[in-house]
């Protein structure tokens, strides 16, 4: 990479870590479309999966005493047949293809968000676990950043906020690894190139997440939801201006 491409990956994570030390979500949400601005998409994916996958190890924060491992069990097995699917994706269409749909799920995701945020908890059959596991699955296999689909899903099966969380936390740690199985065996983790740049990377992680706790408390959940929701409009419109101009 050239002086541009660094300084533009080191603002990039800084952003993205920043974000998830204030809200405990969104790393990849924010990085993957940027990264895929300036970077191959089959390179930052796996590079992502690793970073965040570290990250939560940093955090922390699985209380396994609040996890409701009933709603875990109906969302792993079809998370397994997605990220299998996705991974198969990643490595096979074509790189037009691959932005637009990335910019599509970022920009609905956002519009979502904007548009529907701040309503309350509306119940939601069981039944909808293997949609939400099998398209969160694929998402993550193809971008990284599956977590939409599940935190729809389980925010209208779970009202109780630190029982959410926990859930959240742990079914993102157990596709973490499963992701990285799947990646192991495509040759996606292979080469040195990712974990050198993981290694360059783990500081500015480390200081961002810091940075991005201490002013946690000063933000309202809202003022926090919009910004995150506005910064992946812009990187979903420019995903889709990339792929298309």
């Amino acid at each position: 990479m050239n002086s541009p491409d660094i300084a533009y990956a080191i603002a990039v994570l800084l952003l993205a870590y920043f974000v998830r030390g204030i809200s405990g979500f969104g790393s990849g949400l924010i990085a993957v479309p940027l990264l895929a601005l300036r970077f191959p998409l089959p390179e930052v994916v796996p590079f992502m999966l690793i970073a965040d996958f570290s990250a939560s190890g940093l955090v922390g924060g699985l209380t396994f005493r609040q996890v409701d491992w009933r709603e875990i069990r109906r969302l792993i097995p079809a998370s397994v047949v997605g990220v299998v699917i996705g991974t198969h994706l990643l490595i096979s269409l074509p790189t037009t293809l691959l932005l637009s749909i990335l910019g599509v799920f970022v920009l609905a995701f956002a519009l979502r968000s904007l548009l529907l945020g701040n309503t309350g908890f509306v119940p939601a059959s069981r039944h909808w676990a293997w949609p939400a596991a099998l398209s969160g699955g694929a998402v993550s296999g193809l971008f990284g950043t599956g977590g939409p689909p599940y935190v729809i899903y389980l925010s209208h099966r779970i009202q109780d906020k630190r029982v959410l969380r926990a859930t959240l936390s742990a079914l993102f740690f157990l596709e973490g690894l499963l992701r990285i199985v799947t990646f192991l065996i495509a040759g996606l983790l292979l080469g040195h190139e990712i974990w050198c740049n993981l290694l360059f990377a783990a500081p500015l992680i480390l200081i961002a997440l810091y940075v991005g706790g201490h002013v946690h408390a000063r933000l309202t959940d809202r003022q926090m939801l919009r910004g995150v929701s506005f910064l992946l409009l812009c990187s979903g419109a420019s995903l889709l201006a990339k792929a298309w101009l």
